[in-house]
């Protein structure tokens, strides 16, 4: 049966106080609710070429989002931070659920892709990456003459 939602998720929250179950903490179940889980969802789509990737972050501007490659991993991260303003023209702040905070995910892509190979472009809230595929360059095999 579901339940209306009034002041928490669920209108049980605050009434039934049971134990947080589950290994998410308390500031992660603050700052994003029950479902952090859900965040920072991901469709990867492998093509010829290379692989599509795009990443949901509704909320966030394309500022506040930053790629990093590092050891053949790509590391996407989004933070951002809101006005803690408890009052605005219209009258004081009842309910805030909307929170300030980051997250971060890292794929593997491979030793042979640098920063200049992925493409990124950011609309409507999100984040698509072109990562082409590349083979890391096999070393040419030398011999040796042996004398004699």
């Amino acid at each position: 049966m579901l339940a209306p939602s009034i002041f928490g998720e669920d209108l049980f929250d605050d009434w039934f106080n049971f134990p947080e179950f589950g290994n998410l903490n308390k500031a992660e179940r603050k700052l994003y609710g029950r479902h952090a889980d859900r965040l920072m969802k991901t469709d990867v789509r492998e093509t010829d070429e290379g692989y599509e990737i795009d990443i949901d972050l509704p909320g966030f501007e394309k500022e506040d989002i930053n790629l990093g490659l590092n050891n053949g991993y790509l590391t996407v991260s989004a933070s951002k931070g809101i006005d803690n303003e408890k009052t605005d023209k219209k009258g004081r702040m009842i309910r805030q659920e909307r929170y300030s905070g980051a997250m971060q995910r890292s794929f593997y892509v491979g030793d042979a892709i640098n920063e200049e190979d992925v493409k990124a472009s950011f609309k409507h809230g999100v984040l698509s990456l072109i990562v082409p595929k590349k083979e890391k360059a096999v070393p040419e095999k030398k011999t040796i003459m042996i004398e004699g």
